[in-house]
């Protein structure tokens, strides 16, 4: 099914609402893995975000659990911000790309 453009283009407006509406859902979207049997919890929303990290005593001295819980979720949110400006960088250079084979008016 071929989609005239003009259509695309009345729809444009539509497609933008539902895409900022899906943009700020994404911190209410979650997901949590585990490791080692439940040892290790991580829940993460849309936005790749750590919003809880939970680690079992059993593995580590129970004094420094909520430490480690934090300095995980530190970690894992400092790597999702440097993939998320990469993919950001990437983005613009095949946006730039783009934009030089647009026709010149």
């Amino acid at each position: 099914m071929d989609m005239n453009p003009f259509e695309l283009m009345k729809n444009m407006k539509g497609i933008q609402e539902n895409v900022q509406k899906m943009q700020e859902n994404l911190p209410n979207i979650t997901a949590t893995g585990s490791a080692g049997a439940g040892m290790v919890e991580v829940t993460v929303n849309g936005k790749f975000v750590v919003t809880k990290v939970k680690i079992s005593p059993d593995i580590v001295d129970p004094e420094d659990v909520s430490t480690l819980e934090v300095l995980v979720a530190s970690a894992f949110n400092s790597a999702s911000n440097k993939v998320q400006d990469k993919i950001k960088s990437e983005g613009m250079k095949y946006a730039g790309a783009f934009g030089n084979l647009m026709p010149q008016a």
